[in-house]
């Protein structure tokens, strides 16, 4: 690929027929002013490559998904470690991560080529699990990191923030979400939804048998340690990435180094995005006061 060529990253998810058509059109539209177009199934999207992250994001101007949230969190995988924006588009189903209208083909490829994107630096979270001195595993996440506990019993998990000790919880696992992850998982377990542009981290424990195991909002400075003082248990980023633990192993909690820069066509406010997930009522409103 010669130095003027411009690439862009199609993210298909790969069983939905809607979002590889949206997707071959696009294609076609960007290939007609010379783009060189890599997807992640290049088998859906007829004239482009197949894309490798460690030999292709390097000259990625911009990654485009096409599918739900789930598929966005592919994406940023695919996109880390990088500035490339990462643009979800809506096919149907209100989600938190992609743009609340579905914008036509021309709208998108108008602005691709101008490079014409809102973008949101979304905070993310790094983990490792250290067993007996060495760390033995590493990972990330956009949405959240649980601690889940193992099929036959609760987990066990002393808690310590900023070196100091929080509390022992007797637990069905503990989720530790960033902002955009707020309206996700740990949303569904009753955590506070969090506007994105807030810098925090939210700690919440799953049924804990404790007399405090409220959620609770921590500076992204700060550092999250969590032993495990039961048999088993599996930790898992954004529901991706997955390493069993054991009894003894301690996991360390903090703020990623690479941002994922979640970028939209249209400026929005995150409001609307709420509002249009879960249908709030809003009828009546008479737009703001003079």
């Amino acid at each position: 690929m010669s130095s003027n060529t411009r690439a862009a990253l199609l993210v298909v998810h790969p069983t939905r027929p809607e979002a590889a058509k949206v997707a071959q059109a696009l294609a076609a539209k960007l290939s007609e002013h010379g783009y060189q177009i890599f997807s992640n199934h290049s088998s859906l999207v007829p004239g482009s490559s197949e894309y490798e992250r460690e030999k292709h994001l390097s000259s990625i101007e911009v990654a485009i998904v096409f599918g739900g949230d789930g598929t966005i969190l592919r994406g940023a995988e695919l996109v880390l470690g990088s500035t490339v924006p990462l643009v979800g588009i809506n096919l149907g189903n209100v989600g938190f991560l992609a743009q609340v209208r579905q914008p036509s083909i021309d709208e998108i490829a108008s602005a691709v080529l101008a490079k014409k994107f809102h973008g949101e630096p979304r905070l993310t979270i790094s983990y490792s699990v250290e067993r007996a001195g060495s760390v033995v595993a590493q990972g990330w996440a956009l949405n959240e990191v649980t601690i889940e506990r193992g099929r036959s019993q609760m987990a066990e998990l002393f808690v310590q923030i900023d070196k100091r000790p929080l509390s022992r919880w007797g637990s069905d696992g503990v989720i530790c979400a960033t902002p955009t992850g707020s309206t996700a998982y740990a949303f569904s377990a009753g955590g506070p939804v969090v506007w994105p542009e807030v810098n925090a981290l939210i700690l919440l424990p799953l049924a804990a048998h404790a007399l405090y195991s409220r959620p609770m909002v921590i500076s992204p400075d700060s550092e999250i340690v969590i032993d495990l003082e039961s048999d088993s248990a599996e930790i898992v980023g954004d529901g991706i990435r997955t390493f069993n633990l054991l009894m003894g192993d301690r996991v360390t909690l903090t703020r990623g180094v690479h941002p994922i820069h979640l970028s939209y066509i249209e400026s929005g406010v995150f409001t609307d995005r709420l509002v249009a997930k879960f249908k709030l009522p809003i009828e009546g409103w008479r737009g703001e006061r003079a």
